[in-house]
């Protein structure tokens, strides 16, 4: 067994727990995800605000994903996570 193996092997019971968490306090997430774009573009004056609204963009389809990821039996587009689609 590689590395990369291990290494999946040890994580995955951690994965099933995030994915757990982030569908009982999506909600919870989401807001504090909001307060905190609204502290940094405050505290920035504004200067990285489209940076800012991208990365909680991702960061919300993130967890998004990972709240619905038990929802259809494993990835939603069936592919790998951050990869491409499968070719159909």
């Amino acid at each position: 067994m590689g590395l990369l193996d291990n290494l999946k092997a040890r994580l995955e019971p951690a994965k099933g727990k995030v994915s757990d968490l982030a569908q009982q306090h999506g909600d919870k997430i989401d807001r504090g995800l909001d307060k905190m774009a609204r502290t940094v573009d405050e505290r920035t004056k504004g200067k990285y605000s489209d940076r800012i609204r991208t990365g909680t963009g991702k960061a919300k389809g993130a967890m998004e994903r990972l709240a619905h990821k038990d929802d259809k039996g494993g990835e939603e587009s069936g592919g790998t996570p951050g990869g491409p689609p499968p070719a159909s």
